[in-house]
Protein backbone atom coordinates (compact mmCIF):
# COMPACT_ATOMS: atom_id res chain seq x y z
CA UNK A 1 0.00 0.00 0.00
CA UNK A 2 2.38 2.62 -0.93
CA UNK A 3 2.19 6.20 -1.13
CA UNK A 4 3.34 8.23 -4.85
CA UNK A 5 4.31 11.87 -4.92
CA UNK A 6 4.93 13.03 -8.44
CA UNK A 7 6.44 16.66 -8.32
CA UNK A 8 6.95 18.56 -11.78
CA UNK A 9 6.44 21.85 -13.62
CA UNK A 10 2.39 22.63 -14.00
CA UNK A 11 2.72 22.09 -17.29
CA UNK A 12 5.61 19.12 -17.67
CA UNK A 13 2.69 16.73 -18.14
CA UNK A 14 -0.51 16.95 -20.55
CA UNK A 15 -3.38 19.11 -18.63
CA UNK A 16 -5.60 15.24 -19.02
CA UNK A 17 -2.52 13.43 -17.79
CA UNK A 18 -2.81 13.28 -13.78
CA UNK A 19 -5.10 9.95 -13.88
CA UNK A 20 -3.29 8.59 -16.15
CA UNK A 21 -0.08 9.01 -14.07
CA UNK A 22 -0.97 7.81 -11.31
CA UNK A 23 -2.97 5.04 -12.40
CA UNK A 24 0.65 3.99 -14.77
CA UNK A 25 2.31 4.61 -11.27
CA UNK A 26 0.27 2.81 -8.73
CA UNK A 27 0.36 -0.64 -10.87
CA UNK A 28 3.97 -0.20 -11.47
CA UNK A 29 4.65 0.21 -7.17
CA UNK A 30 2.38 -2.80 -6.82
CA UNK A 31 4.35 -4.84 -9.61
CA UNK A 32 7.55 -4.16 -8.39
CA UNK A 33 6.16 -4.74 -4.62
CA UNK A 34 5.12 -8.47 -6.17
CA UNK A 35 1.69 -8.00 -6.41
CA UNK A 36 0.77 -9.29 -9.62
CA UNK A 37 -3.02 -9.18 -9.81
CA UNK A 38 -3.92 -6.55 -7.24
CA UNK A 39 -7.31 -6.00 -6.07
CA UNK A 40 -9.63 -3.81 -4.56
CA UNK A 41 -7.10 -4.07 -1.46
CA UNK A 42 -4.28 -2.82 -2.91
CA UNK A 43 -5.86 -0.77 -4.88
CA UNK A 44 -8.21 1.08 -2.67
CA UNK A 45 -5.49 2.25 -0.45
CA UNK A 46 -2.52 3.18 -2.85
CA UNK A 47 -2.70 6.82 -3.49
CA UNK A 48 -1.03 8.82 -6.20
CA UNK A 49 -0.70 12.55 -5.39
CA UNK A 50 0.14 14.77 -8.44
CA UNK A 51 1.52 18.03 -7.68
CA UNK A 52 1.91 20.76 -10.37
CA UNK A 53 4.28 23.40 -9.30
CA UNK A 54 4.49 26.78 -11.01
CA UNK A 55 7.71 26.57 -13.53
CA UNK A 56 10.10 28.62 -11.08
CA UNK A 57 9.18 26.39 -8.12
CA UNK A 58 11.31 23.84 -9.73
CA UNK A 59 14.73 24.58 -9.74
CA UNK A 60 18.64 23.00 -9.94
CA UNK A 61 21.69 25.41 -8.98
CA UNK A 62 21.96 26.26 -12.76
CA UNK A 63 18.36 26.82 -14.18
CA UNK A 64 15.82 28.88 -12.25
CA UNK A 65 12.95 26.94 -13.60
CA UNK A 66 14.58 23.40 -14.63
CA UNK A 67 12.42 20.70 -16.06
CA UNK A 68 12.87 18.13 -13.66
CA UNK A 69 10.45 15.39 -11.80
CA UNK A 70 10.84 14.05 -8.66
CA UNK A 71 8.78 10.81 -8.14
CA UNK A 72 8.80 9.55 -4.08
CA UNK A 73 7.42 6.89 -3.43
CA UNK A 74 6.93 5.85 0.09
CA UNK A 75 6.48 2.13 0.92
CA UNK A 76 5.39 0.01 4.26
CA UNK A 77 8.56 -1.80 5.88
CA UNK A 78 10.28 -4.64 3.96
CA UNK A 79 7.62 -4.09 0.80
CA UNK A 80 10.33 -3.33 -1.73
CA UNK A 81 13.46 -6.35 -2.11
CA UNK A 82 16.20 -4.43 -4.12
CA UNK A 83 15.45 -6.24 -7.66
CA UNK A 84 11.55 -4.33 -6.98
CA UNK A 85 13.74 -1.13 -6.35
CA UNK A 86 15.65 -1.38 -9.52
CA UNK A 87 12.50 -2.32 -11.00
CA UNK A 88 9.85 0.84 -10.13
CA UNK A 89 12.92 3.19 -10.51
CA UNK A 90 13.17 2.05 -14.31
CA UNK A 91 9.41 1.89 -14.54
CA UNK A 92 8.48 5.17 -12.83
CA UNK A 93 11.40 6.77 -15.28
CA UNK A 94 9.69 5.21 -18.22
CA UNK A 95 6.21 6.12 -17.34
CA UNK A 96 7.32 10.11 -16.73
CA UNK A 97 9.09 10.14 -19.94
CA UNK A 98 6.54 8.84 -21.95
CA UNK A 99 3.87 10.83 -20.58
CA UNK A 100 5.98 14.05 -20.54
CA UNK A 101 5.97 13.22 -24.44
CA UNK A 102 9.91 13.90 -23.99
CA UNK A 103 11.98 10.89 -24.18
CA UNK A 104 15.05 12.85 -22.72
CA UNK A 105 12.87 13.70 -19.42
CA UNK A 106 14.59 10.25 -17.77
CA UNK A 107 17.93 11.81 -17.31
CA UNK A 108 16.24 14.61 -15.28
CA UNK A 109 13.95 12.38 -13.56
CA UNK A 110 14.45 11.44 -9.71
CA UNK A 111 12.89 8.68 -8.21
CA UNK A 112 13.18 8.27 -4.39
CA UNK A 113 12.14 4.88 -2.45
CA UNK A 114 11.22 5.78 1.09
CA UNK A 115 10.48 2.67 3.27
CA UNK A 116 8.43 3.88 6.16
CA UNK A 117 9.85 2.97 9.81
CA UNK A 118 8.36 -0.26 11.41
CA UNK A 119 5.41 0.92 13.17
CA UNK A 120 5.97 4.02 11.27
CA UNK A 121 2.75 3.51 8.60
CA UNK A 122 -0.15 4.36 10.23
CA UNK A 123 -3.97 3.05 8.25
CA UNK A 124 -6.89 2.79 10.03
CA UNK A 125 -5.97 4.44 13.23
CA UNK A 126 -3.18 2.11 13.90
CA UNK A 127 0.67 2.41 13.42
CA UNK A 128 1.52 -0.51 11.32
CA UNK A 129 4.58 -2.48 10.76
CA UNK A 130 5.58 -6.07 9.23
CA UNK A 131 2.94 -7.93 11.59
CA UNK A 132 0.07 -6.02 11.46
CA UNK A 133 0.71 -5.38 7.83
CA UNK A 134 0.87 -9.24 7.55
CA UNK A 135 -2.66 -9.67 9.51
CA UNK A 136 -3.86 -7.32 7.20
CA UNK A 137 -2.70 -8.76 3.99
CA UNK A 138 -4.18 -12.29 4.86
CA UNK A 139 -7.58 -10.84 6.02
CA UNK A 140 -7.67 -9.17 2.80
CA UNK A 141 -6.87 -12.30 0.88
CA UNK A 142 -9.14 -14.50 2.66
CA UNK A 143 -11.76 -12.05 1.66
CA UNK A 144 -11.32 -12.03 -2.05
CA UNK A 145 -11.41 -16.03 -1.64
CA UNK A 146 -14.38 -15.84 0.16
CA UNK A 147 -15.91 -13.66 -3.00
CA UNK A 148 -15.41 -16.38 -5.41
Amino acid sequence: MPMIDVYAAADMFPADADRQLGEALTLAVLRAEGVANPGPFHLDNTAAYIHRLPASAVQTATSAQARTVRVQIITPPGSLNREGQKQITKEATEIVARLSGDPSQAARTWVILTEAAEGGWGLFGTAFGKEEFAALAAKAKAAAAAAK
